[in-house]
């Protein structure tokens, strides 16, 4: 009797594990047995995309027996014009997620050495791991990513790629952009800057350097997953010198952008009104959580994001049991994974109601923690 065999995977694929750099609410959910009350660990916009998107998106439904734009040309000169910039300077892409492992698969090799920090977003991580690159990390400096040190440790090991995000997840802390352009101006020859802007629609004025496609070396990631509300429409973009924007065509999934999302992402740029509510209900939440936060002895950290980083004032460990309270009592939040950062919890912008219970939650949840560790 023939047995049939499959062939074996890649060494490399082998010594990978078969994880992925989150869990996501609804496995948590499916393992509690209930729903969560408040969803406020994912950064997603809970006060959701403007009302024109879920209009397009919704008439776009009835076209969804159709592929999406394989070149996404409306949403791609939309962009463009709204960036002062071509065409030829925007790719979108199944979020930054997408396109950030599309961009390690063009310039990283096994064996090739890409730099980012210590406890910065875990994706990018796990794209570089795929794809048999080195990591080679640099600690956070007062809470911030440390340009300088991502620079020094870029020319030390000759990266091809150096990655940091303004403002930054999981500390919602950020650089002026005079630092981020001096950032650009030290990169090492033959290194790419990375530069993950998903929240750069809610930072203060003067955060985001000034945009120069004609640099080669630099390449900007958007979303319309964190201000914009659409992080289920899967909508990311890069903005970059025309030689490195037309690197992704070698390798992208022509038809991998839906025509629902393209569509609600085209409506919702447009709709300036509405982001500006949203940025204005992101603030008022902030100062909501920071407010919380300070009531129970903790210490909010300021952010330029839709989330605020907490100080639980201890260490990861007194961090992690007031984070398995919370879940326990139906709060779904997240926190950074790596010390000294590990000693906050990381709790997302919502509206009233999950603010409401987060605040009902949060005194129970530091009790049970230090019922556990004194």
């Amino acid at each position: 009797m023939n047995r049939m065999q499959k062939p074996t995977l890649t060494a490399l694929a082998q010594s990978l594990p078969a994880s992925v750099p989150f869990v996501g609410p609804e496995a948590q959910e499916r393992q509690m047995g209930h729903p969560f009350k408040a969803r406020l660990g994912a950064n997603e916009s809970a006060f959701g995309p403007s009302p024109n998107a879920i209009a397009a998106m919704q008439k776009a439904a009835s076209e969804a027996w159709m592929y999406g734009d394989p070149e996404s040309y409306d949403l791609r000169h939309a962009l463009a014009t709204h960036h002062q910039t071509h065409l030829d300077n925007i790719m979108v892409g199944e979020g930054i997620d997408a396109l950030l492992g599309l961009l390690v698969r063009l310039y990283v090799g096994a064996g090739d050495a890409v730099v980012t920090s210590a406890g910065a977003y875990p994706t990018f991580n796990y794209h570089v791991a795929g794809f048999g690159g080195i990591l080679h990390t640099v600690p956070y400096k007062d809470d911030h990513e440390d340009p300088d040190a991502l620079i020094a440790k870029a020319a030390e090991v000759s990266a091809k790629l150096v990655y940091i995000a303004n403002p930054d997840n999981p500390m919602g802390s950020w650089h002026r952009a005079d630092v981020m352009q001096d950032m650009i101006n030290h990169l090492p020859e033959g290194c790419m800057l990375v530069l993950d802007e998903a929240y750069i629609d809610l930072a203060p004025a003067g955060t985001a350097p000034a945009l120069d496609t004609n640099t080669a070396n630099v390449i900007r990631m958007r979303t319309f997953s964190k201000a914009y509300g659409m992080a289920g429409g899967r909508v990311g973009y890069a903005i970059g010198s025309a030689d490195v924007i037309s690197g992704f065509n070698k390798v992208r999934n022509h038809f991998g952008m839906c025509r629902i999302s393209q569509e609600g992402a085209l409506a919702a740029l447009q709709d300036t009104a509405w982001l500006a509510h949203i940025q204005n209900e992101v603030d008022t939440a902030r100062q909501r959580i920071g407010a919380i936060a300070q009531a129970n002895g903790l210490t909010p950290l300021p952010s330029a994001a839709n989330f605020v980083t907490i100080d639980c004032g201890r260490d990861g460990a007194f961090a992690r049991a007031v984070l398995a309270a919370l879940v326990a009592d139906g709060i779904f939040v997240r926190m950074p994974f790596v010390a000294p950062q590990d000693r906050c919890i990381r709790v997302s912008c919502g509206t009233a109601p999950q603010l409401d219970a987060f605040e009902h939650a949060l005194p129970g949840a530091l009790a049970k923690a230090h019922e556990k560790l004194g």
